[in-house]
């Protein structure tokens, strides 16, 4: 008998959002220390002008990886590939103690 699909429970556009706000901000954080670090180690420009260049990167780094998560996060809520797999495995092993004959 095949194995029953449990019902499907998937993220919500919001918590999708969310999640993609949190990552941009840990992730673009460290773009902009990266990005300061290197224009201020390898040139010669001011302290302004330094802050100012990682910050333009950082805004388009926030804007455009943001964007290009959240499309991400929803393409695969929808690909059930991988989603029961520990489920299927934990049947498996339940079966296997629950259905062997017991020695006496």
């Amino acid at each position: 008998m095949p194995d029953k699909i449990p019902n499907i429970k998937k993220d919500s556009p919001t918590r999708s959002i969310l999640k993609a706000i949190s990552w941009r901000l840990i992730a673009s954080g460290a773009t902009f220390i990266i990005s300061f670090v290197i224009f201020k180690y390898y040139t010669e420009k001011s302290f302004n002008e330094i802050l100012k260049t990682a910050s333009i990167i950082t805004s388009f780094d926030i804007v455009v990886k943001l964007i290009l998560y959240y499309l991400h996060e929803r393409l695969w809520t929808n690909i059930t590939w991988g989603k029961y797999w520990q489920q299927k495995a934990w049947k498996k092993v339940y079966r296997q103690q629950h259905h062997q004959p017991r020695k006496k």
